[in-house]
C-alpha cells in the first residue's frame, strides 16, 4: 500500500487569515495584527524557498553529466 501525501507531509493548522477578505470591519488593532501574522508567513515561505534552492542545486550537481 502506498503513503498518502497526507502520512508524509501532514497538513499544518487551517489559516486563520482567509487571503483576499473584506478589511472594512477590522480595528486598527486587528489590521496590525494581520500585517505581523502575515509578515511571519511570508517569512517562512521565504525559508522554505531558499532552502529548496540549495536541494535543487545539489541535485543539479549531483546529476550533471561529466562532459559539462
Amino acid at each position: 500500500m502506498a503513503a498518502q501525501d497526507d502520512d508524509i507531509f501532514p497538513a499544518g493548522p487551517a489559516s486563520e487569515i482567509p487571503l483576499g477578505g473584506d478589511l472594512s470591519r477590522l480595528s486598527e488593532d486587528e489590521l496590525k495584527e494581520r500585517i505581523r501574522a502575515l509578515t511571519g508567513e511570508i517569512a517562512r515561505v521565504e525559508a522554505a524557498l531558499a532552502s529548496r534552492g540549495g536541494v535543487r542545486a545539489a541535485a543539479d550537481a549531483m546529476f550533471r553529466k561529466k562532459d559539462d
